[in-house]
This record gives C-alpha cells, sequence and structure tokens, in this order.
C-alpha cells in the first residue's frame, strides 16, 4: 500500500495566539509534519502573531522546542527542522488595539490562500475579525479558524455567529473540532456508505442500541476554574459527542460535498429528544490516595458541576425509532479510552436451541489510544463436545493494517488544517449546526440547576457513579468495560 500525499495551493497561515499551549502542542508540530510529508509547497509561510515581543528567531526556537517536545524522536530530521523554520515568521499584535497590524498586513502576500488560526479565547474573535477587515489583511476568499467553545449556551453562540457574521460569510468560517478529523471518525462514514453489508442493517430494526464512550484518566487539574463553568455536559457533549452520534445516525447525504454532509448532521441533532432525569447520571470524582478530589482541583467546594454525565438519548426519527444512544464522559476513570460500539440485535430464530455462549454482534470503533476497528462475531468453539459458541473479533488496527505508513497518517489538526488550505469543510461544523446543538443542551442543563441537583461521588479508577450502572441495566443492557 502506498499512500497519497496531495499537495495544497500556496498559503500564508497566520496563527493568533502562536506562543499559547495549542500552538506548541498541536498547531506547530502538526504543520511541520505536514511539512515533512511533502504537503506544504515550498511557497507556505507560517505568521505567528501574539501579544509578546518576540523576533522572527525567538519564534523559531520556540517552534523548534516543540516539534523536539511533541514530534516523535524517529520523525525528527534536522535538515528538515530547519527547511520548515525558514518558513516561519513573527509579528507582535494587538488583538483589541492598533499595535502591529501594520506590520502584519506587510507579510500577506497577493495570490496565495490567506488562512487565519483564532487560537485565542472567543472574547477576542470579534476584535480579530473586525481589525482584519479594517486593515484590509481579510478578503473574500480568506478563511479562518475558530476553536471551541463556540459559547457555553444558545444565547452567546448566536452572539458569536453575529460577531463573526459581520465580516466573514459561512463559507469563510472554520469551526474547528478535533474529534472530526480522526481517521477512524471518517472511516466511519466509508464503512457506512461505501460497504453494502452495513448500511441495510444500519437501522432499529437490527441495530439494539449504541454506545458512545469518551473516558480521560486525567483530573481538571491546572484548569479547574475554567472547567467549573463548563462540566462535562458542555466541554464534551454538547460538541464532541453530538458530532459523533450525528455521524453514526444521520441519512446517507446526496454527495460528499460539505453541505450535504452538514445538512443530515443537522436533521439528526433536530431529531434528539428531550431527556428527562431519569435518563441523566452526573458524578463528581472523590479523593483518592491523599490525591485531590474534583472539589478541590476546581477551587469551589460548592461546586455542583460534573466530571461525569451519561445519557440516554432518543432519535426522534424512521431510522432510529426505539434505538437508544448512550453517551457516558468522564474525567479520572479507569482508563483513557474512546469508543463508538454499535450493538446488534439477536436473530429473530436460534437453530442452535441448547447452544452456549451466545453474544451480541458488535461494532466497535476505537477513536483513542489504539484507532482502529473490530466486528465481533459468533463462531463454533473448537473442540468435541457439541454446538458451543465463542465470540471473536475481526480485528483491524491501523497501526497493523497500514504498517510503517500508519506513522505518515496525518492526525486531527494536521488533517484538517490543510481541509482549511483546500477549503474543504466538510469535516467543520457549521453555524446552524452549533445553534441546534445548543438549543437541546440548555434545557438539560437548566432543568438539573432548577431541581439543584448534585452530582454523584465516584471513585478515581473507577468506571464512573454507580448510577451509571443503573441507566442500563433498568434497560437490560450494560455498559462496555472501559479498557485503555
Amino acid at each position: 500500500m502506498v499512500s497519497r500525499v496531495i499537495p495544497v495551493d500556496a498559503f500564508d497561515l497566520v496563527i493568533f495566539g502562536s506562543t499559547g499551549d495549542l500552538a506548541r502542542r498541536k498547531i506547530l508540530p502538526g504543520l511541520f509534519r505536514r511539512f515533512q510529508s511533502g504537503q506544504m509547497p515550498d511557497s507556505a509561510r507560517v505568521i505567528g502573531a501574539a501579544r509578546g515581543d518576540l523576533t522572527d528567531e525567538s519564534f523559531r526556537a520556540l517552534a523548534a522546542t516543540a516539534i523536539a517536545e511533541f514530534v516523535p524522536k524517529a520523525r525528527q530530521d534536522d535538515a528538515v527542522i530547519g527547511q520548515f523554520l525558514e518558513k516561519l515568521s513573527y509579528v507582535t499584535i494587538d488583538a483589541s488595539g492598533e499595535g502591529g497590524w501594520p506590520a502584519l498586513k506587510a507579510r500577506m502576500r497577493d495570490g496565495v490562500v490567506r488562512a487565519f488560526y483564532f487560537s485565542v479565547a472567543p472574547a477576542l474573535f470579534g476584535d480579530l475579525a473586525e481589525r482584519l477587515h479594517l486593515h484590509g489583511i481579510a478578503d473574500s476568499a480568506s478563511r479562518i479558524v475558530v476553536e471551541k467553545p463556540f459559547g457555553r449556551d444558545l444565547q452567546s453562540a448566536r452572539a458569536l455567529n453575529s460577531v463573526l457574521a459581520k465580516h466573514f460569510t459561512e463559507a469563510q468560517i472554520y469551526r474547528i473540532d478535533h474529534y472530526l478529523g480522526k481517521e477512524t471518525v471518517q472511516n466511519l462514514m466509508a464503512v457506512r456508505f461505501a460497504n453494502i453489508l452495513f448500511e441495510p442493517l444500519w437501522k432499529s430494526e437490527y441495530i439494539d442500541h449504541v454506545q458512545i464512550t469518551v473516558a480521560e484518566t486525567v483530573g481538571v487539574q491546572g484548569r479547574g476554574a475554567y472547567y467549573d463553568k463548563s462540566g462535562a455536559m458542555r466541554d464534551m457533549v454538547q460538541n464532541h459527542m453530538m458530532q459523533l452520534l450525528c455521524l453514526i445516525a444521520m441519512e446517507p447525504p446526496y454527495h460528499f460535498d460539505p453541505n450535504a454532509v452538514r445538512d443530515e448532521k443537522l436533521k439528526v441533532i433536530r431529531a434528539l429528544q428531550p431527556v428527562g432525569p431519569q435518563d441523566i447520571v452526573r458524578g463528581q470524582y472523590l479523593k483518592a490516595g491523599g490525591e485531590g478530589g474534583y472539589l478541590d482541583h476546581s477551587g469551589n467546594p460548592a461546586s455542583r458541576t460534573e466530571s461525569y454525565i451519561a445519557l440516554k438519548v432518543q432519535v426522534a426519527n424512521w431510522r432510529w425509532q426505539g434505538t437508544p444512544f448512550y453517551l457516558r464522559t468522564g474525567k479520572r476513570l479507569r482508563a483513557r479510552a474512546s469508543e463508538i460500539a454499535i450493538t446488534f440485535k439477536e436473530p429473530p430464530h436460534s437453530i442452535f436451541d441448547d447452544a452456549q455462549g451466545w453474544r451480541e454482534n458488535v461494532l466497535v470503533i476505537r477513536l483513542q489510544p489504539d484507532e482502529g476497528m473490530n466486528l465481533m462475531v459468533m463462531i463454533k468453539e473448537p473442540g468435541p463436545g457439541g454446538m458451543r459458541l465463542m465470540q471473536v473479533p475481526l480485528d483491524m488496527s491501523f497501526a497493523e493494517a497500514l504498517g510503517d505508513e500508519a506513522e505518515d497518517v496525518p492526525d486531527a489538526y494536521e488533517r484538517l488544517i490543510m481541509d482549511v488550505i483546500r477549503g474543504n469543510q466538510t469535516l467543520f461544523m457549521r453555524g446552524d449546526e452549533v445553534e441546534a446543538a445548543w438549543a437541546w443542551t440548555d434545557p438539560i442543563i437548566a432543568a438539573w440547576e432548577n431541581r439543584g441537583d448534585r452530582p454523584q461521588g465516584y471513585d478515581p479508577g473507577s468506571s464512573g457513579p454507580e448510577d451509571a450502572l443503573m441507566l442500563m441495566h433498568k434497560d437490560g443492557r450494560r455498559w462496555r468495560e472501559i479498557k485503555g
């Protein structure tokens, strides 16, 4: 198998907030890997822009340090790193003032794609958008990339969309969600729509239920004050997990086209039923082994913010009527793992009346830590003594299937940034998607706040609160074991 790397057009990419953590961990190392793979043209330029008083050379030194820390040692080639660093320059910028904007304009070139990455707090989005136009830096062909959070409720999301719309059209705005850039997430669409094997079975007649799990072993240390204002529902469910649900549940688009795909995702969000208190479990991790619990890390001893949430969600349409979607995500859990598990129904009739060991067919899409898919199927257990059944996986790990080429598979940020340069919005959220997601989320949050619900405590290193088990058990189902 030979991987194909398709170069993008020449571009000037400006990274606002280029000295921040996201740029250091993801954006700059990701751009280096795309350069190393041959996807970035020689004429590409990357311009850092932030408040710090850096020179071109000191910014290149910052980028070199980031590459050394976050790119695997085996992929670090001093000559290639040197060539990449030559493409970098820096401008000190005042996002809400006038300082640095003429200098930034002087760095921009005509005849290339102009893209602007807003790796800053959402409060600065409007200031940046306004000044890009005021100084003639952005034009009708320019693109902006904005990071989440896209508001913290419907009202703020609408306000944010309105601010951006004053200066950029929807076709120019790329709301980035790195989960959609994962290779396995995109493969979910290929599995569904490029194989006759699955799509005829992809409905309530054959699927018993769907589980979506995003489990983390880390707590909220270092970002407790921020997290306490969001919680698991706002931080994970409203965006990342909602997008995964949409890709599973959406109808086939008429074409693999950005707006066609996003139209179908929007229909799913609008079909989500309200979720009552009986179908929600919220939790906070406790102290353990001398390490502080959520209340210690958040700095708010009276906090009612959840570090864990599990929900039973129903999609009210013909395809999914009667098939529940169970979502769970949390901090300080047993293992770091993200997966989607589609559990199929029992056969309508079993010819193996006395057979032992029958279990459901399950299609598992692993997002992390080991990206891949497996399909759990039933076979006869080897040996004499009658028909005994056993479940075995038909396993496809990207690392095993692609061999050495797996190292060249772009990570989420690499892929999405290159899609911005290409002008492909398929894997980015549209404004009406964001607002529809908040319109569903807001009443759920408001209901538990009005009731004064407190999250249930759970032990670090566990699978979450005990009540989360009952969320499944009362339906005669069980969660899959969390495995890293």
